[in-house]
């Protein structure tokens, strides 16, 4: 059930807030995500396939921990972000943000009337109509959070429009599809990438639109961090594991190649 917005709050009053996107379908990873002290986590449709069940039982993994749910739906799916939300996400990444009136379409569905168009419901994040209905409009629409990622160069053609748009929580930049649309696949340090990014920011600033960053490394961090960016997606889950895994198993390795040569 939709409650306060922890991360929301944080970032309204300039706290560091630090998030993860989630890939393996599994309300455990999203318990283990919320145990390491994460601030939010981005359960991500776009690029898995899981059914609607699962997508659920991770919310409420979320919620039990007081983790903020926040889902990234596959490109131009206003009836998916209504289902989330309704599901309980208190917030959707809309990814390939690349005009005003595809920005507006997903503030549409994310928030109810007068703020936008989202269809009415009394199921889950109404407690199946225990709570006075007009109540969990007005609570949906000061805790909803709407996050544009920034992932083309067409969206970065038309950034004053874009960011101009009321609603937005914050945006957060793409670097690896903005390479790509570059045509520099997969380089995210390469000079056009990285002056998209400073652009961005400098424009969010200028919007009054809190900026999300995704450093790839700890020079990076402390960069955006000296620039005053306080909202960051520090990796992937399956990247994380990996690494770990592939360190863990590398200490055994090395230590019996280490006792065979003494």
């Amino acid at each position: 059930m939709l409650s306060i917005n922890r991360t929301k709050r944080k970032i309204e009053r300039g706290e560091p807030v630090y998030g993860l996107f989630c890939s393996n379908p599994s309300p455990l990873t999203v318990e283990m995500i919320a145990s390491a002290g994460y601030d939010f986590v981005i359960i991500d449709m776009e690029h898995t396939m899981t059914n609607p069940e699962t997508i659920q039982h991770m919310i409420r993994a979320a919620e039990v921990f007081q983790l903020t749910p926040l889902v990234r739906v596959p490109e131009h799916s206003p009836g998916t972000i209504l289902q989330v939300l309704d599901a309980g996400a208190q917030g959707v990444v809309i990814p390939h943000v690349r005009s005003k009136a595809e920005l507006e379409q997903a503030l549409n569905a994310c928030f109810y009337a007068p703020k936008g168009k989202r269809s009415l419901n009394g199921g889950r994040n109404a407690r199946f109509g225990a709570d006075d209905l007009l109540q969990v409009m007005e609570r949906a629409n000061r805790e909803v959070m709407c996050i544009p990622m920034i992932e083309d160069k067409e969206a970065m053609e038309k950034l004053d429009e874009i960011l101009a748009t009321e609603g937005i929580d914050f945006v957060l930049e793409g670097a690896a599809d903005l390479s790509g649309s570059y045509g520099v696949p997969w380089q995210t340090q390469h000079p056009r990438v990285r002056q998209a990014l400073l652009t961005l920011h400098e424009q969010a600033v200028s919007h009054g639109v809190p900026y999300g960053a995704i450093p790839r490394n700890k020079e990076a961090m402390q960069a955006w961090w000296d620039k005053g960016v306080r909202i960051f997606v520090v990796g992937d889950d399956r990247g994380i594991c990996y690494r770990a895994m592939k360190s863990h198993l590398g200490e055994y390795v090395n230590q019996v190649q280490v006792e065979n040569h003494e």
